[in-house]
């Protein structure tokens, strides 16, 4: 297995950069093949001090091996997304990969 989790802060001048985020994600991430698992939100808050919560949406992905996940990074339609939602509406991006 493959986890690619991708944290995202949006552009603190569109209030509506969350949701357009969420729902590009929606819209071009999720078809894409190979994905075992798909998940997006906005950030839940929490009480407990150690919960980062400086960021917006998160999104994470299982793939059955990283050479699904390399495809899946140059898929059209992640492209697609990049250029037309994330570039957009975001101002920082953090990814986590593990096996």
């Amino acid at each position: 297995m493959f986890s690619h989790v991708v944290i995202f802060w949006t552009d603190p001048a569109d209030p509506n950069a969350a949701d357009e985020l969420v729902a590009g994600a929606n819209k071009f991430l999720k078809p894409i093949p190979g994905v075992l698992h798909f998940h997006v939100g906005k950030m839940a808050g929490s009480h407990r001090p150690v919960v980062d919560q400086s960021y917006q949406v998160a999104l994470n992905l299982v793939f059955p091996d990283k050479k699904t996940q390399d495809d899946y990074q140059t898929h059209p339609s992640h492209i697609e997304f990049v250029e037309k939602v994330f570039k957009r509406v975001c101002m920082k991006v953090v990814v986590y990969d593990f096996e």
